[in-house]
């Protein structure tokens, strides 16, 4: 958290210093100071892990996007075609995210994309219920479902 107070305070020094308070500048005060603190992070231990956590965000919010598509253009092909191929049915996916925050944003993930809802969590927020539409193939559900809580996770840890 400290890490990102501090780039918006040096965003925001560099759009006083050049005297550009447009959109397109902050965001390039943003990326300078997003280097500065990338650079100084070795020896300033408040700011540990800030400059990892850039990079899996834009690899996650790539990955995320790409799942998205793909579950929309499966969704839609079986709508589009006459005969259904869907399996529906729900199963039970073992949490690795312990706090409420975590699970909340994996439940959430999980909603977003189509085909799939989360239903519900156990009561020792240990396992997530959730709704397919596509039960073919449930190691392959597993499996992806387990590598998008995998990869949400990386972004609290």
């Amino acid at each position: 958290m400290i890490g990102v107070v501090w780039n918006l305070l040096l965003g925001l020094a560099w759009v006083v210093l050049t005297g550009d308070f447009s959109g397109g500048n902050l965001l390039a005060g943003l990326v300078f100071g997003y280097l500065v603190l990338a650079l100084i992070q070795p020896q300033v231990p408040a700011l540990s892990g800030y400059a990892q956590r850039l990079p899996r965000l834009v690899r996650f919010v790539g990955f995320f996007l790409k799942e998205l598509v793909m579950a929309n253009f499966k969704v839609s092909y079986d709508i589009v075609t006459p005969p259904w191929y869907m399996k529906p049915g729900v199963i039970a996916m073992p949490l690795e995210a312990r706090t409420e925050v975590e699970i909340a944003f994996v439940a959430n993930l999980i909603s977003l994309t189509p085909g799939t809802l989360s239903l519900d969590v156990s009561d020792d927020r240990r396992v997530l219920y959730i709704h397919a539409m596509f039960l073919d193939d449930e190691p392959a559900l597993r499996r992806s479902l387990a590598e998008l809580e995998r990869r949400a996770l990386a972004l609290f840890r």
